[in-house]
């Protein structure tokens, strides 16, 4: 059975393993990223998770540990099932080197990763060790652990926290650099990773909300757009881009297409087709790719609207004209103090503002055109002074009404409803505001850590419980455009979304699942009763765990793109002891449903800089930059570098075979 290796013992025992791979968390992201590594990377693996729960109280959820033995058994299953077949598998599979009889995943178990956890698990003979515990403290405190047991273990941290991440990282590095002097600086620029699942799956989660959506990869100086293609109308072609990464399951007679994962066969999409496929799908959407070029300098980032309430907000325009009245009404009675009774302007200016605001002494011995302007004036202020008053008020209730929170307007139509202001929800949010699409916000949680930043970026929320009565029609559901339930429980996702269908038949709806066959049985449910309707359910874990994965492979990704239930890769690679690039040109390079070479970095080795498209100085006859447009015939050289599209299985294929070749 798997996950058998009983709970932490007094006395820790070594790993069996050496140079294996460890990953600790508590939650659904770990179990993947130890899939990951398990089944597409063949690597071994040893999962440290926290304990399960009372035995004697079998009423409760299955345990972290049942959970993962559960879900490595199906995996297993589903590789002997392949390798019965004489195949790879899927996207999800592996290939290469794995073989039958696949080893399991060693489970431990663990209340904190200690230095006696370490131990056990083998960290201080490990390749790699990630850290994806839902707690930032908790990573922090065992990466500075791990660090201090193992200065040349490869570490993969989880941080919500973006800047604190960077100064982790570069302490890190620092740490590795001083307890191992002469490191390798190829070794030392990967010894340290930190990412975000958020970042990492918000921009899939937010291009569900949109049909024909561009997808960005901006990363080291490099710019790659992708663009998905709605299936052409009959006697209609669709624009092919510089290349066709995917062919999507929609087509023209059936716009919901299928699933979209692994178990939807030949109706899935289809990752990096070739030349005949992409000619024999006439109708089918696509994604295809539409630039790539040197991305421009990061400028300071755009100050998002409502940090602070615009002085147009604050200042309405009958406050703004009450102003200007005591302004003219001051100027205009000093104008006439001055040529009648011949005082100083300035003098003339005080003495009004007195009078205004009944503060000087009565005109008794004066001139009687100074008695009158004294006369006036106080007239002015009586009818000014209430209006300032009211105009100081509503500026006050401006002010309140900015730090609150908007309630969703009348006339609103075609926005996003989207359920739950957690960490993935709070980033979804300011992407989907990003690309400027209006948005509503439904969370039951006063506290919950997106209610500050939907505050700042002025977002109506509704709070309340979605599962209630009148919530979603609260939040305009039945004018809105789609529907985002990212909420932490799938039955809570479900719900929402059943009773927003049943409200607007034709809403397109994306739903976060975390359970594969769960997702694949609702969307089947959902596709059947609403056939008109787009359905697409996602998993923050599932589209996370590649970059993970590659992280602990010495690699780091350029960035990922969603292609449904599937997952698309952008990568930097060396093609020297890659005998499947090396030496062969372009074309012949390319596997369908692998990986496919895109650009290549023409600057001399000897000048390229750590970033991708960032060189140092050459002489004017020699090239440099990243070139594109590569001619079919072009053969690879052992020391050019090239940007790849890649599947999860390709580019696994392609580090295990560059890791064997390094280790021999």
């Amino acid at each position: 059975m798997l996950g058998s290796v009983s709970t932490l013992p007094q006395q820790p025992q070594r790993s069996p393993f050496s140079g294996h791979m460890v990953v600790c968390g508590d939650d659904a992201l770990a179990q993947r990223l130890a899939v990951e590594l398990r089944y597409v990377y063949g690597e071994r693996v040893t999962l440290l998770l926290p304990p399960g729960r009372d035995p004697r109280r079998p009423e409760l959820p299955l345990t972290q540990r049942g959970r993962a033995a559960t879900l490595f058994g199906r995996m297993s299953a589903a590789m002997n099932r392949n390798l019965g077949n004489g195949g790879t598998g899927g996207d999800g599979g592996t290939g290469g080197d794995t073989g039958a009889g696949v080893e399991a995943v060693r489970i431990l178990e663990a209340a904190e990763p200690s230095d006696e956890a370490f131990e056990e698990a083998g960290v201080d003979t490990a390749a790699a060790l990630a850290l994806v515990y839902d707690d930032d403290e908790r990573n922090i405190r065992a990466a500075l652990t791990a660090r201090r047991l193992n200065p040349r273990v490869r570490l993969v941290i989880r941080l919500y926290n973006r800047k604190l991440g960077q100064y982790l990282e570069t302490l890190l590095d620092q740490a590795a650099a001083v307890a191992v002097p002469g490191l390798d600086p190829t070794a030392l620029d990967t010894s340290t990773t930190v990412l975000s699942d958020a970042d990492t799956a918000a921009p899939a989660l937010a291009a569900t909300a949109l049909t024909g959506s561009s997808k960005v990869v901006q990363t080291e100086g490099l710019l790659l757009r992708a663009a998905e293609r709605t299936p052409p109308r009959q006697g209609e072609v669709a624009d092919p881009g510089l290349c066709t990464l995917a062919l999507l399951s929609s087509t023209t007679h059936d716009p919901a297409g299928a699933e979209g994962s692994d178990s939807s066969g030949a109706e899935g999409p289809q990752l990096l087709p070739d030349q005949q496929s992409v000619a024999a799908a006439t109708g089918r959407g696509t994604v295809v790719l539409e630039a790539i070029r040197e991305a421009a300098p990061d400028g300071p980032a755009p100050r998002m609207g409502g940090r602070s309430a615009p002085l147009s907000q604050i200042f309405s325009r009958r406050l703004r004209r009450s102003v200007l009245g005591v302004a003219a009404a001051v100027l205009g009675l000093a104008v006439a103090s001055t040529l009648t009774t011949g005082e100083p302007p300035l003098h003339a200016v005080y003495l009004t503002l007195l009078d205004l605001f009944a503060m000087g002494d009565p005109a008794i011995e004066d001139s009687a055109a100074r008695q009158v302007i004294q006369l006036l004036s106080g007239v002015a202020g009586l009818m000014l002074l209430p209006l300032l008053v009211a105009g100081v008020l509503e500026a006050f209730g401006s002010l309140r009404t900015a730090s609150a929170l908007r309630r969703p307007p009348r006339g609103l139509s075609g926005h996003v409803v989207l359920l739950g202001l957690g960490k993935i929800g709070t980033r979804v949010l300011v992407r989907l505001r990003e690309l400027n699409i209006p948005v509503v916000c439904v969370e039951d949680d006063p506290a919950a850590r997106g209610i500050p930043v939907a505050r700042r970026l002025q977002v109506p929320v509704v709070l309340g419980d979605v599962t209630q009565e009148g919530v979603l029609e609260a939040a305009k559901i039945q004018r809105s455009r789609a529907l985002l339930a990212l909420t932490s429980s799938d039955t809570t996702n479900l719900e929402a979304t059943l009773y927003a269908r049943s409200v607007k038949p034709d809403l397109q709806v994306a739903l976060r699942l975390f359970d594969d066959e769960f997702a694949t049985a609702v969307y089947r449910t959902l596709r059947t009763a609403h056939p008109q309707a787009l359905t697409r359910s996602r998993s923050v874990s599932h589209l996370a765990a590649p970059s993970f994965a590659v992280a602990m492979m010495g690699r780091q990704i350029l960035g990922a793109i969603p292609v449904e239930r599937k997952v698309m890769l952008f990568a930097a690679i060396q093609v020297a002891g890659h005998p499947q690039l090396e030496g062969r040109t372009v074309e012949q390079a390319f596997r369908a449903g692998a990986w496919r070479v895109l650009a290549l970095d023409a600057t001399p080795p000897e000048d390229r800089h750590p970033d991708l498209t960032t060189a140092g100085p050459t002489s004017s006859d020699r090239p440099s930059g990243l070139i594109w447009d590569l001619h079919p015939g072009y053969v690879l050289r052992a020391e050019d570098r090239v940007v790849i599209a890649a599947t999860r299985r390709g580019l696994a294929e392609l580090l295990r075979r560059r890791s064997s070749l390094t280790h021999r």
